[in-house]
C-alpha cells in the first residue's frame, strides 16, 4: 500500500485529490496538512511513502519544506503539485531533492501514475518540465564549454572585470599593456556570448566562472 500525505492549503484540490485516490486498491492519503508547520510530526506518525507537496504554502514555500524532509526523511519520496511553471521554481524543487514534479492541470490518471511512478523511486515530471530540464543542462553544458574555452590571462582579467578594475587599472596589476587588456576582453566577450562589461560580469557570477571578490 503506497501511504499519502497531502500537503496543499486549498481544501476543494485536497478533497479533489482524495477521491481521485480513493477508487486505487495500493493508494491511501493517510495524512493532510495545509501548511508545513508540523510536516515532520506528521510524518513520525503518519509513515508516508510519497508527500504530495504544493510550493505556495502558507508558512514556508514547498520548496523548502522539500528540503526540510528530505534532510530528515531522505527515503520519503515528494512529489511536487502546482501550478507554477517557471524555471526557478522547477530547478529549485529538484535542487531540494523533489522526486517529481507535475502542474494541477494534469489528468487525474497522471497523478496517479506520478504518485506509482516516485513511490518506485522512479522520477516523474510533466512533459513541458522534462523540456525545461533538457533545455537546463544543454545550457549548463554550454557554459562550461565556454569557460574552459578561457585561458588562464582571459580568466584573470575576467576576475578583474568582476572586481570592477578599469581596463588601466587590469594593465598594471596583470603587468601587460592596455591594447592586451583590450584584446583579452574582446575574446571574453566572443567566447562568453556577451557584448558589454556587465554581461560578461553578471555571466561570469551566475555561473560561477571565476570566485566572487
Amino acid at each position: 500500500m503506497i501511504k499519502v500525505l497531502l500537503i496543499d492549503d486549498h481544501a476543494i484540490l485536497r478533497d479533489g485529490l482524495k477521491n481521485i485516490i480513493a477508487v486505487e486498491e495500493d493508494i491511501a492519503v493517510v495524512g493532510e496538512l495545509i501548511s508545513g508547520s508540523d510536516v515532520l510530526e506528521t510524518i513520525e506518525t503518519t509513515d508516508p511513502n510519497v508527500i504530495l507537496m504544493d510550493i505556495n504554502l502558507p508558512d514556508e514555500n514547498g520548496i523548502e519544506l522539500t528540503a526540510q524532509v528530505k534532510s530528515h526523511y531522505p527515503d520519503c519520496k515528494v512529489l511536487i503539485l502546482t501550478m507554477y511553471k517557471h524555471d526557478e521554481y522547477f530547478m529549485s524543487a529538484l535542487k531540494a531533492g523533489a522526486d517529481g514534479y507535475i502542474l494541477k492541470d494534469a489528468p487525474a490518471e497522471e497523478v496517479i501514475e506520478a504518485i506509482h511512478e516516485v513511490a518506485e523511486g522512479n522520477s516523474i515530471l510533466h512533459p513541458s518540465m522534462a523540456k525545461k530540464l533538457v533545455d537546463y543542462h544543454q545550457k549548463k553544458n554550454q557554459v562550461n564549454q565556454n569557460a574552459k574555452d578561457l585561458t588562464d590571462r582571459e580568466k584573470d582579467v575576467l576576475i578583474c572585470l568582476v572586481e570592477g578594475l578599469s581596463n588601466k587599472q587590469i594593465a598594471e596589476r596583470l603587468f601587460i599593456s592596455d591594447k592586451t587588456v583590450k584584446i583579452h576582453v574582446s575574446n571574453i566577450f566572443k567566447k562568453l556570448g556577451v557584448k558589454s562589461r556587465s554581461q560578461a560580469i553578471i555571466f561570469a557570477v551566475q555561473n560561477q566562472i571565476v570566485p566572487l571578490p
